[in-house]
């Protein structure tokens, strides 16, 4: 519940409004499903690059720097888009590990 927790304020304009689902049995892996998401309201994807383009995988890359800020090293993968006909956003995310603490070389 800490990433949902965190993801909810992280997160301006993007509803969030079916939360967190599927937890796996280990409980470090969820769902994070997005009833609205501003990055594509106005896209089209070209039929050429359905298959392979997943317009708004920024938000991958903003849920993982935002974790690795508080030392958590996850993945994070789209399911699901509504670009590519879903009725939601589906981005799965998982646990790997808790980051140490580490000074840069040289410093001590």
């Amino acid at each position: 519940m800490i990433c949902y927790s965190f993801w909810t304020k992280l997160s301006s304009g993007i509803n969030a409004e079916y939360g967190v689902k599927n937890w796996n049995a280990a409980k470090d892996e969820f769902s994070l499903l997005l009833t609205e998401n501003p990055l594509s309201e106005f896209v089209e994807l070209p039929p050429h690059c359905a298959d392979s383009l997943w317009y708004s995988n920024i938000i991958c890359g903003v849920i993982r720097g935002a974790l690795e800020m508080i030392q958590m090293e996850v993945k994070c993968w789209f399911i699901g888009d509504t670009l590519r006909g879903s009725d939601s956003t589906e981005i799965r995310v998982k646990f790997v590990k808790i980051l140490e603490d580490s000074l840069p070389a040289g410093e001590d």
